[in-house]
């Protein structure tokens, strides 16, 4: 007979494995094609290791408890949004599972969960590559102008200037940084998008010149082979498009080219747009996300109270954001939201104290 303590870690397995099975098969419900297909085969696996956890509890089964309080959190984000955000939830539980350290659960079902991370970390991939541009300016923007702004605003309460002066450089500071952000993020992502386009082959050009090619010198292989083709398998591909092309009348010539360049394993696929996304929106992203952080460490100064509790009140606020920007982060990355979220907290307010320490000092020297 198993001890008290051993049914009750059971019995929160198989609650868990409960409420993860319907998580997956929610997400499921809202997926298509592929994807669908994979999370229910991932649901059904879920299903087997509760039926593994019933048979150990065997008549000790038929109670339920509650699942844990982040599984709970994660079925319900799974029910009502889906998205990528449920997703990295999920990729960060799979891998925190308990399984390895407890001798009553077999290798099967550890090596499962492992497997489990990473199919939820593959699908999640597609999701946070499509982010990667707009959410990187957004967050990093919010961020930046937390800290930024906090600094800025310690530093000239350190100096022992009055409370209106501290307003007008941090609304000065909101407004320059942000400026300063958007213009910066817009011409990074403007320049990632250029030199990934100037690796995009020119259809158009490569098209109309195929009539013309030498069959026997067959340089169009070389294109495919610049692209990572095999020898053999791109001289095969060029002499078939090099040979219709000839006895084909020009419209039907471009189409064909077309078809050649579009149908060799998106070797010649532009991406530019979905890796690194818009210049004009990752810039006004950056633009609204800093100046919405920036603002936090001000608000308190826009009301008449001391500058001691505007100070101190613009502290909690900026710190409580640092957590969120921070645990938000780990979230979408798979890591540990509360690392993240103390790491955001340390670097903001280790600036914030190094600037105060400048304002004193300027203070004393001038």
């Amino acid at each position: 007979m198993p001890s008290q303590k051993r049914i009750r870690r059971w019995r929160k397995y198989l609650a868990n494995e409960r409420e993860e099975a319907r998580t997956y098969r929610a997400l499921a419900a809202q997926a298509t094609g592929e994807q669908k297909e994979i999370l229910e085969k991932v649901a059904q696996a879920e299903a087997r290791h509760e039926r593994y956890w019933e048979d150990m509890l065997g008549p000790y089964a038929n109670k339920t408890v509650r699942p844990s309080f982040e599984t709970r959190v994660v079925g319900t984000l799974a029910r009502r949004f889906g998205s990528v955000f449920t997703l990295a939830l999920l990729q960060a539980a799979e891998q925190r599972r308990p399984y390895e350290s407890d001798a009553d659960a077999t290798d099967r079902l550890t090596a499962d969960e492992k497997i489990h991370a990473e199919i939820v970390r593959g699908l999640a991939a597609t999701g946070r590559e499509k982010l990667s541009g707009n959410f990187r300016a957004a967050v990093f923007g919010a961020n930046d102008g937390l800290v930024s702004n906090l600094a800025l605003v310690i530093g000239m309460v350190g100096s022992g200037v009055s409370n209106q002066v501290v307003l007008l450089t941090g609304v000065s500071g909101l407004l320059a940084g942000a400026l300063s952000m958007a213009a910066g993020e817009f011409v990074s992502v403007s320049s990632q998008k250029e030199l990934l386009d100037a690796s995009t082959l020119d259809s158009r050009t490569a098209s109309s010149a195929l009539p013309a090619l030498d069959l026997k010198e067959n340089e169009l292989a070389l294109v495919f082979r610049a692209r990572g083709m095999g020898a053999d398998e791109a001289t095969a591909l060029a002499h078939e498009a090099i040979t219709n092309s000839k006895a084909a009348p020009d419209d039907a010539t471009r189409e064909a080219a077309g078809d050649v360049f579009s149908g060799v394993g998106g070797l010649f696929e532009a991406r530019s747009s979905q890796v690194v996304g818009s210049g004009a929106a990752a810039a006004l992203a950056s633009f609204c996300f800093f100046a919405m952080g920036a603002f936090v460490p001000i608000v308190a100064f826009l009301f008449p109270v001391s500058i001691a509790v505007a100070t101190c009140v613009s502290l909690v606020l900026v710190g409580c954001a640092l957590m969120v920007t921070g645990g938000f982060v780990g979230v979408m990355s798979g890591a540990s939201p509360m690392k993240r979220a103390l790491r955001q907290l340390g670097l903001g307010f280790g600036a914030a104290a190094v600037t105060y320490v400048l304002g004193l000092g300027f203070s004393f020297l001038l």
